[in-house]
């Protein structure tokens, strides 16, 4: 090659060298590439919305409850959640909330059915079905209660609160029927606890503590199936402090007279009873002054 040539290459080669990358230039290179992995990220986040937005929320909460007659409930409570997530505003979205709470009763998940119903009654206080979600917050707690009347029974007594008073306040609603009835068993199952306690006070024969609670329990609960029992023990009580137990043997006679011969018998020997002790009491205080 002439060196004519070579002379004439050399500046085009020269030219052609890419110069060399300033500090500047390199940092909005890194920026613009952040800037495309937000962007990114940004439409991975929105493609459930995006997803979910082909279907109206209408249409999502029936798929819902499609689901939910099948049995599929994981897959009910998704598109519930669908609703209330991405249609807060739509009518629907109230009904997805409640069918939330729905699906967890169904499943017996009573903590989780509990807590549904008792946000959707703090954010929904005008409902138009209101009665129906207060008589499913009932029906959760007593459901939640032990069925065993020893046992702690505070979720009875809550449901007791819940349900008490709900005729007066929803006198048209369908659910008045069945929210007395179970407040019945509620009250027959806390009035029999009453029950359980006073058996154990007179096992000990502790009248006072029996007299107590018999003479509670029959003003509480009027219409319990163990007044009977009650109404023996108090007699018993009375007995054993050198009461006249006529009173409870009278309203005894009137309320289940064929526990009257019964009650008498056990009256009876509980007197006779504490009429040993007092007379032991006594000799052994004689003895005592002697010696």
């Amino acid at each position: 090659m002439s060196s004519r040539t070579a002379n004439f290459l050399e500046p085009r080669t020269q030219q052609t060298s890419r110069p060399a990358a300033s500090p500047f230039a390199a940092m909005i290179r890194s920026g613009a590439r952040l800037l495309g992995m937000l962007a990114l990220a940004t439409l991975l986040v929105r493609a459930p919305a995006q997803a979910a937005g082909r279907l109206t929320a209408q249409q999502t909460f029936e798929l819902g409850e499609r689901y939910a007659k099948r049995g599929a409930l994981p897959k009910a409570l998704e598109q519930y959640n669908r609703v209330r997530t991405y249609f807060r505003d739509d009518p629907y979205a109230l009904k997805a909330e409640l069918a939330i709470a729905e699906l967890h009763y169904k499943k017996s998940e009573w903590d989780a059915a509990r807590l549904a119903y008792e946000d959707f009654l703090r954010a929904h206080p005008r409902y138009t079905e209101l009665d129906f979600v207060v008589f499913r917050l009932g029906m959760t707690l007593y459901q939640k209660a032990p069925v065993v009347a020893a046992k702690d029974q505070t979720w009875t007594r809550q449901a007791i609160n819940t349900w008490t008073g709900f005729s007066s306040r929803f006198p048209a609603s369908a659910h008045a029927v069945e929210a007395e009835k179970f407040l019945t068993k509620a009250q027959n199952r806390m009035g029999h606890k009453e029950i359980l306690i006073s058996r154990f006070y007179d096992r000990r024969e502790a009248g006072p503590a029996v007299e107590g609670r018999s003479t509670r329990f029959l003003a509480q609960y009027t219409a319990s199936p163990d007044r009977p029992e009650a109404l023996t023990l108090l007699a018993i009580a009375y007995a054993r402090q050198d009461k006249d137990p006529a009173p409870a043997i009278e309203k005894l006679t009137i309320e289940a007279p064929k526990a009257v011969n019964a009650a008498e018998v056990k009256v009876s020997k509980a007197a006779v009873r504490h009429a040993r002790q007092v007379k032991r009491e006594l000799a052994k205080a004689e003895r005592q002054i002697k010696h």
